[in-house]
């Protein structure tokens, strides 16, 4: 799946969002099968090797963008 707003930057995430178990977006915990999958993304750092990262997001997006907000 194609993300529908751009990803924030990967030094922007903390690992549990970059391996899929927290929202992208707004940091919540993500229960197995609760959640969307916004397939793998390749980062190429400057210097060292590329690497893969797994986002997802919520599944309700209304709510979503609401804990977001009060970050």
């Amino acid at each position: 799946m194609v993300p529908v707003r751009q990803l924030p930057a990967i030094s922007d995430t903390l690992e549990q969002q970059q391996r899929g178990w927290a929202c992208v977006w707004c940091r919540t915990w993500l229960p197995v099968g609760l959640s969307t999958d916004l397939g793998q993304q390749r980062v190429t750092p400057e210097t060292g090797a590329s690497y893969l990262w797994f986002p997802r997001e919520c599944l309700d997006t209304t709510a979503c963008a609401e804990r977001e907000v009060d970050q």
